[in-house]
């Protein structure tokens, strides 16, 4: 064997050898499940854009989205309130618990003629399921176009509680 052969070699035999040694988990991945979470969902009613706009805001379209992840139990929406920037209620969006099925969704649209909300605008989200669920992809989806520019992003939420199903 020539020596650029025993190079390769030794690097494939130690890459084997290391990989050999790292622990090998015998349990498969365990998904937390939630009896139930209450979330902070940020969205935004408007940005400040850059100079062509001459600091004005510009307006934008939010949109919460709620995803039932769970394949076979559905999740029950408590609370869906949606804040200004202070921290001030401005809509109560439902009166009653609706359920959302297994792998369905959700929205609630906040439109760009509303601009209330402002730049530090909120959704709190409250949900409960009787059985554990994994957890829903709660989130907000910002959209606006001016002239002829457009923008559109999206924010994560954070869990401010939550009951963890025991397993």
């Amino acid at each position: 064997m020539n020596r650029k052969g025993v190079s390769c070699y030794s690097l494939l035999l130690t890459a084997f050898l290391l990989l050999a040694a790292l622990p090998q988990s015998s349990h498969a991945l365990t998904v937390q499940r939630w009896l139930g979470q209450t979330v902070y969902v940020p969205v935004y009613s408007h940005i400040y854009a850059d100079s062509r706009f001459k600091d004005k805001p510009f307006q934008l379209t939010a949109i919460l989205s709620i995803r039932n992840t769970d394949m076979e139990n559905p999740l029950t929406l408590e609370k869906v309130d949606y804040y200004d920037s202070q921290g001030k209620l401005l809509t109560h969006y439902q009166d009653k618990a609706i359920t959302i099925t297994p792998l369905a969704s959700t929205r609630y649209i906040v439109p760009e003629s509303d601009t209330l909300g402002g730049s530090g605008a909120k959704f709190i989200v409250t949900w409960s399921s009787k059985n554990g669920v994994t957890e829903p992809i709660i989130e907000g989806v910002m959209i606006g176009t001016k002239m002829q520019q457009g923008i559109s992003f999206v924010t994560d939420s954070q869990t401010l509680s939550g009951t963890k199903a025991h397993e």
